[in-house]
């Protein structure tokens, strides 16, 4: 018998640690060589773990939310091998970084490898593979998927415990939930009565949620906020872009607001220099940025996430909107990279017709501003005459009160507003 050593990769340039935000075994399961054993996270980029060899996993290094160094033992398995010392699977020998693959388009299976297809589902820790052979009764094994799987399976409301596994060693595939919804099979339920409830379940944080408490945890600590907000009248701009939505080529994203809103914001802080800024509050350095790298605040399955759309300043509106479709789809599925989840240097933040009527956003540290945009509603607006209906949308928007001003913030969102109450203004060139 032999035994291999899997280390924590190095999973990116100046990486010296990541988390760990999930087993996909335990101590005495079976893997088989490319089969996923961990996924770990950093900077918000969560990545997939496989195993070299086949074997019997012995050890692991930690535990769901522990924080893992680079090169330091991650697992053991225990091959067939005959050998003397154990081996050790390194990253400068050997890569053992799978970057996630990306989701399937909607209605389309993930083709699986021939080994996947061809190897028969194995019993993992006494239960059988397939979870029609599981006792409901009893205590039932946390299914064996990658984090991609488990994110399609959450966006269709399926328990994965109910779905039949044809992956290696009981791994449930996206082609197998894909089957499951196919059949119209529905999770089992049982219809609760009015009684009370006395259960508690507590949930540590990890991953993703983790990495988010922490960073609103240091812009609430560290930022003296204050928030500014101004009602814009969008009747004009959401005319326009009607029109301009269905004169659009097939080609092109469909225009929201956002793009308009982003584009107005580059013409704002061409003039105010001071809110596209970072602020080092170790270093007292405020840096201004030539460059308008905005992020777009997204919220996904996984939690509130930051795509950033790289030189808006460069963009026209097109442009603009096909970016902002094409990260927000990378957020979603799990697949945007580290690149395209930092650097911003404004943040807009969005939640659409969930957008309320005032908002308090958070800063997004090292930041200096944010825009909050609230939904859209038809209200009755005194023209000096007379009430006529008005689409009119609030932005609650915060700034960093150490370095913006009360009256540089409104003098900021007053030109936006003016920007996009009269949209025309944001075609022409300054």
């Amino acid at each position: 018998m032999g035994e291999f050593t899997i280390k924590m990769p190095d999973v990116g340039e100046g990486v010296a640690e990541a988390e760990l935000v999930e087993w996909h075994v335990k101590a005495g399961d079976p893997v088989m060589e490319d089969m996923v054993v961990a996924a770990v996270m950093t900077d918000k980029a969560t990545v997939e773990i496989p195993s070299p060899v086949t074997g019997t996993v012995v050890w692991l290094g930690g535990e769901v939310g522990d924080t893992i160094a680079v090169k330091a033992p991650l697992l053991r398995i225990e091959t067939a091998e005959d050998g003397g010392e154990p081996k050790v699977v390194s990253p400068a020998t050997e890569s053992v970084v799978q970057a996630p693959k990306p989701s399937a388009p909607a209605g389309q299976a993930t083709i699986a490898s021939p080994d996947a297809a061809s190897t028969p589902p194995k019993a993992i820790g006494g239960l059988a593979g397939r979870p029609s052979e599981r006792s409901l009764s009893g205590p039932v094994e946390k299914p064996l998927a990658s984090p991609s799987v488990r994110l399609f399976a959450r966006e269709h409301g399926v328990d994965l415990r109910q779905v039949a596994s044809s992956g290696p060693a009981g791994r449930i595939l996206r082609e197998d939930i894909e089957q499951f919804l196919a059949r119209g099979a529905l999770p089992l339920s049982t219809q609760p009565g009015l009684a009370r409830k006395t259960a508690t379940e507590e949930i540590k944080l990890t991953g993703l949620r983790r990495r988010i408490a922490e960073k609103m945890s240091l812009s609430a600590s560290r930022i003296p906020h204050i928030t500014y907000v101004e009602e814009i009248d969008m009747t004009a701009l959401e005319e326009l872009r009607g029109t301009m939505n269905r004169d659009r080529k097939p080609e092109q994203a469909k225009l929201t607001v956002l793009p308009f809103l982003m584009r107005a914001l580059v013409r704002a802080v061409s003039e105010q220099p001071d809110v596209n800024a970072t602020f080092d509050d170790d270093a007292g350095i405020v840096t201004r940025h030539g460059a308008v790298h905005v992020g777009v605040a997204a919220q996904t399955p996984s939690g509130l996430v930051v795509p950033v759309v790289r030189h808006a300043e460069a963009r026209g509106i097109w442009d603009c909107a096909g970016e902002i479709a094409r990260l927000a789809q990378a957020a979603r599925t799990g697949t945007a990279t580290r690149d395209e989840l930092s650097g911003s240097t404004i943040t807009i933040s969005s939640l659409g017709a969930l957008g309320g009527i005032v908002s308090t956003p958070v800063i997004n540290h090292p930041e200096v501003a944010i825009i909050g945009v609230n939904k859209i509603a038809v209200r009755p607006v005194w023209d000096g005459t007379q009430f006529v209906p008005r689409k009119m949308m609030n932005l609650s928007s915060s700034f960093d009160h150490r370095i913006v001003d009360g009256s540089d913030a409104a003098t900021f969102i007053q030109r936006i507003r003016v920007l996009l109450e009269t949209p025309a203004l944001i075609f022409i060139e300054s």
